[in-house]
């Protein structure tokens, strides 16, 4: 089953039954503006896990609530992506670490050091504030004095205010509660299960305007992200799939110990109710003679517990939650956006 036949499908289903859920074609690219009053707008800039993919980049979430834009992980190409939603990188108000593992933050480099470049599409004038569990002080502390030097040649040659190379560390407990409260927007942490030894691990909700997002982050099947997603209009779950025969091997059943399965997942959904459902960090095990589980076969597990709206996340997927909740594709395209 294609993305776009697929995603026609699901939705018209979805409008049949009353969900208030509509699906549009890839939208044409225009310039970002705030979101309408009332409403949030996620995008999935990244769903991909560190597997080296050229349609799946690494881990970040675009979320638009009032008027704040807020990045939650900073995977792989994050920037990229950003670009290509007409998003300019100083444009970024915070980012939120759900754990540290480099798949998560690797694009955070990119994000920070280019956004203080003073051009259009980067042009941060003041420091980049990074939340997270602990940890987050390290690596902020770490990153502007592996960038020194970049700093102070930037500053020297281009004139790049002082104020705009900072990058600002506020962590807080592993265990959660309001990390931001702020123009309407309020962001809730609650901690997660990755695995014993994964920790700090953290998910995530935001509310504002009697709307509500959760992102799962990392996590095994954990009552905790139903308990903060109950009733939520989209719930952002990652998802890991192991195709037939494979989950025997040794790597395969370490790394699927460490994540939730579509049908675990769909489990999650059906306790929790959202109006939306939606996946993305796609861990997609796969070998020589085992390739992996199709899109479609995705859906059909989690079909076994999970009857609602649900979107099968691809890079830039865009949810604009009102009333109703539409979703879109936006294109990729190529080159720089808006230029010098």
């Amino acid at each position: 089953m294609t993305g776009d036949f697929q995603r026609r499908d699901l939705f018209a289903a979805a409008a049949a039954i009353g969900w208030g859920v509509s699906l549009t074609q890839p939208a044409a690219a225009q310039p970002a503006v705030p979101p309408a009053a009332g409403t949030i707008v996620v995008t999935l800039l990244g769903t991909g896990s560190p597997q080296l993919s050229s349609t799946r980049f690494g881990p970040a979430t675009l979320v638009e609530a009032g008027p704040l834009r807020l990045l939650f992980d900073a995977g792989r190409a994050c920037s990229i992506r950003l670009n290509q939603a007409h998003v300019p990188l100083g444009g970024i108000d915070a980012v939120f670490l759900t754990h540290y593992h480099s798949d998560h933050t690797n694009g955070l480099p990119d994000l920070w050091a280019c956004g203080f470049i003073q051009a259009p599409y980067f042009g941060r004038k003041t420091s980049l504030r990074v939340f997270g569990p602990p940890g987050a002080q390290r690596l902020c502390d770490n990153l502007h004095a592996a960038y020194a030097d970049d700093i102070r040649i930037r500053m020297a040659d281009e004139g790049t205010p002082e104020a705009a190379t900072g990058i600002v560390a506020r962590e807080f407990p592993e265990d959660g509660g309001v990390v931001l409260d702020e123009d309407g927007v309020r962001v809730t942490s609650f901690a997660v299960n990755h695995g014993p030894l994964i920790r700090p691990a953290v998910g995530y909700r935001v509310d504002y305007a009697g709307h509500s997002v959760l992102i799962s982050g990392d996590t095994k099947y954990d009552e905790r992200v139903i308990a903060h997603g109950k009733g939520v209009d989209l719930l952002i779950h990652e998802v890991c799939t192991t195709p037939a025969g494979l989950e025997g091997f040794p790597q395969a059943k370490a790394v699927s110990a460490h994540h939730t399965s579509p049908e675990e997942a769909g489990q999650v959904f059906a306790l929790a109710q959202p109006r939306m459902a939606a996946f993305t960090h796609f861990v997609e095990l796969a070998r020589p003679g085992f390739p992996k589980v199709p899109t479609a076969e995705i859906e059909i597990q989690t079909r076994r517990h999970w009857s609602g709206p649900l979107t099968i996340g691809e890079d830039l997927t865009r949810f604009s939650i009102a009333d109703a909740i539409t979703v879109t594709r936006l294109p990729q395209p190529d080159g720089y956006w808006p230029g010098f």
